[in-house]
């Protein structure tokens, strides 16, 4: 048997690399995209099927679903939660309904597709589901409330469910990457400006120093690794008889867990607050 799997945010980065790795690997892969243009684009680059998929439009979700159980003659094997996106901005400059946004996203459009695939590997007998979270999904950094909230959430979930399928067939896994080249700091940018309200905000210079950090080019950190790095943990995943619960893949993200859990609550703050915006 082929083994099926959907595949959320591919327009680049994670996804994108992870749909190509796939591939590469014989299984049979549906890339998902918010934007149509992105579609069209991943096709003349060689992955074989692609859908549309917003996970901010309920009827999105279901069309894309549609069309990928089409492909794969209604069985799905896996499903990766990739699609999100950064929100950056004080908690207190954040307006409610780009907090809204930021969820419908990263946390109400990954759920409301999961249950969706739930019951469909629940039917057939097999399945796994595979979330790809963040390091701030375990600590949280100034300016990032958003994302650190929406990633959070994303954890618990997560947790619960495995905790609720554990005497089914479906194994549950979470990835916690650290910083990974993508183009996730440029679209945060975009986010950044297109959303906040930085003019009469007493973090000013926190917001000069968030433009600074998104707007460079290339790795911000040495600790920054290739999407690839993502991707190996999402095969362990797939392909052990056993997966993990939860896949750590940068240092930093090794080094927010030590902490978490040796580090009093104030030390650990002083650390987090040395991240800046």
């Amino acid at each position: 048997m082929q083994y099926s799997i959907l595949i959320t945010g591919c327009s680049t980065g994670i996804g994108l690399e992870a749909a190509r790795m796939l591939q590469d690997r014989q299984f049979l892969v549906v890339a998902s995209c918010r934007k149509q243009k992105d579609v069209d684009a991943l096709k003349t680059q060689g992955i074989k099927h692609v859908v549309q998929l917003d996970l901010a439009d309920s009827n999105s979700i279901a069309k894309g679903l549609e069309e990928t159980l089409a492909i794969t003659h209604g069985h799905l094997f896996a499903l990766f939660n990739n699609g999100a996106y950064g929100q950056p901005g004080a908690v207190e400059d954040l307006p409610v309904d780009v907090l809204r946004a930021q969820f419908d996203s990263n946390f109400f459009g990954t759920h409301e597709l999961t249950t969706k695939v739930l019951s469909i590997m629940l039917a057939q007998g097999y399945g796994r589901i595979i979330n790809n979270s963040s390091v701030l999904g375990l600590v949280a950094a100034p300016f990032r409330g958003a994302y650190n909230a929406s990633k959070f959430a994303l954890e618990g979930l997560t947790d619960t469910l495995r905790l609720e399928l554990f005497d089914t067939p479906i194994k549950v896994s979470l990835i916690d990457p650290g910083p990974i080249e993508s183009h996730f700091r440029a679209n945060a940018l975009t986010a950044l400006k297109d959303n906040i309200n930085m003019v009469n905000s007493r973090h000013q210079k926190g917001y000069e120093e968030a433009i600074a950090r998104l707007s460079k080019e290339g790795a911000t950190s040495s600790q920054t690794l290739p999407a690839s790095a993502v991707v190996k943990k999402l095969i362990h995943a797939l392909e052990s008889k056993r997966p993990r619960a939860r896949y750590y893949v940068t240092t930093p993200t090794y080094a927010a867990v030590f902490m978490k859990r040796v580090f009093p609550t104030c030390l650990l703050d002083w650390v987090m607050r040395r991240q800046g915006a």
